[in-house]
């Protein structure tokens, strides 16, 4: 029986950024992530919902519909959702989340949410009777401790835990609700890096692949100029995880959100906080923490995409 899922994206790949006033291009990984999806024999995905976050609702719904016109094998319902946070004082309901909600009353669910987890938040608040269909949950966020820093590039510049920080409240309505949490963070990705010679080989796959790699070359530029030698593909390493699990390493801890200077702020005098979602072994929401691979992972990553 093929593992049935349901993909929520802020996809990114190719788009310059829109948001915080900053040059460049997106993240790429998103675009990694469902490709390898849909080439799996082992999953089907039942639907594709897009989320603002690494870029605007407009640009995410947009590469949905690119990504499953051109690459996807058999037919995927495609629907547009958050464009901002949740607002717990105005929530109001998108066509994903209704989308997601039709979908739950037929089948369980796991689902992939790789951007801000808005809309599976406002689905837990508005059909709450939902949630026992939710087999899984599985994100990118998290860390061990404030101290753990997201560093991009040498010698290193702080990056958000942006999934998280985009909407802390999604998580705390995940977790009041039970849900089955796996988390795939930046502490698991910063161990496996694209390069240009990956970009190369994909370049001379299908069409899939030769988009990814075209649409990754400024994406890796941009890191490279940081002093890094590739790129980490974050979002990967949950599809990954969702189709062979044995090459992920995982462990149990308790999750909690606490309060912390900001860490993205250099020189940061005490000004500026935000919050963390903290794994460890104190109390908490249980978790399943993602934090290494198998030793040929690589190889076997190129080889899903290919």
């Amino acid at each position: 029986m093929k593992k049935k899922i349901w993909i929520d994206s802020d996809l990114a790949v190719g788009k310059k950024r829109v948001l915080r006033n900053r040059d460049g291009y997106s993240d790429v990984d998103d675009g990694f992530a469902i490709l390898q999806l849909m080439k799996s024999s082992k999953v089907h995905i039942q639907g594709i919902s897009a989320v603002f976050g690494n870029t605007i609702i407009e640009n995410a719904i947009e590469l949905c519909h690119y990504m499953v016109e051109n690459f996807a094998s058999y037919e995927i319902p495609v629907f547009e959702g958050a464009a901002q946070s949740m607002d717990l004082e105005n929530l109001q309901s998108n066509d994903a989340v209704e989308g997601l909600a039709k979908a739950l009353t037929q089948d369980k669910l796991t689902i992939m949410a790789i951007g801000p987890a808005t809309n599976v938040g406002i689905l837990l608040l508005k059909y709450p009777e939902l949630a026992s269909q939710i087999e899984e949950v599985v994100l990118v966020a998290g860390r061990r401790t404030p101290k753990d820093y997201f560093v991009i590039g040498n010698p290193g510049r702080h990056a958000w835990d942006l999934n998280f920080d985009l909407d802390n409240a999604a998580f705390q309505v995940m977790f009041e609700h039970g849900m089955d949490i796996t988390l795939c963070p930046y502490e698991i990705s910063s161990k496996v890096w694209i390069d240009q010679d990956d970009l190369n080989k994909l370049g001379k796959g299908d069409e899939g692949c030769q988009w990814l790699s075209q649409s990754s070359q400024a994406w890796l530029q941009q890191w490279l100029e940081l002093g890094a030698h590739g790129f980490n593909p974050f979002d990967v390493l949950a599809s990954h995880y969702l189709i062979q699990p044995e090459d992920i390493i995982s462990e149990n801890l308790h999750a909690r959100m606490e309060i912390h200077p900001n860490d993205t702020i250099g020189k940061n005098q005490n000004t500026s906080f935000k919050q963390y979602l903290l794994c460890d072994q104190q109390k908490g929401y249980l978790v399943r923490y993602c934090y290494d691979v198998v030793e040929n992972y690589h190889e076997k990553l190129m080889k899903s995409l290919l």
